[in-house]
């Protein structure tokens, strides 16, 4: 399956994307390269808890779907590349807007393609820290995501 969107498009359609829109999730940039996205989750009535600091599962949407999307785009039609596991601990109370920047290190990758030649599973596992206004984290999330070298069968 090849996957011809761009990395702008992408972000418009996630923008729309019921999940996102209605979670106040906003996508504010994906890297032409696709190395690079910038995600940020505005407090709203709707999606604080009832004591008033951002909904958890708010926090966790915002930052679940990203290194899949890049590593997909990054490593092309030849792996197959799903999310595996993830994992996030609460920090302190998330209150206004927050933010989380995804990056994609290419030595990393190029190490990942490496391991994965000889058709091996990969389950790296990728740290984004979601962080208030003031820089200070709100939330860790840990994905661990599945990489491996599609057979010539494309299986």
């Amino acid at each position: 399956m090849a996957y011809a969107i761009t990395a702008r498009s992408l972000r418009r359609l996630l923008n729309l994307w019921p999940p996102f829109l209605f979670a106040g999730v906003r996508v504010r940039s994906i890297a032409d390269d696709w190395r690079h996205a910038e995600v940020e989750l505005r407090a709203h009535w709707w999606n604080c808890n009832y004591v008033g600091v951002h909904f958890g599962g708010s926090l966790f949407a915002m930052t679940d779907p990203f290194y899949m999307l890049m590593l997909v785009h990054v490593l092309g039609p030849d792996y197959r590349v799903l999310d595996h596991s993830a994992e996030i601990e609460f920090v302190k109370p998330g209150r206004g807007t927050v933010t989380a920047e995804f990056r994609l290190d290419p030595a990393h990758v190029a190490r990942l393609r490496q391991e994965a030649a000889d058709g091996s599973k990969l389950l790296p596992e990728f740290l984004v820290e979601v962080q208030d206004a003031g820089g200070l984290v709100v939330a860790r999330v840990r994905k661990r995501i599945y990489v491996r070298l599609k057979r010539r069968d494309g299986k």
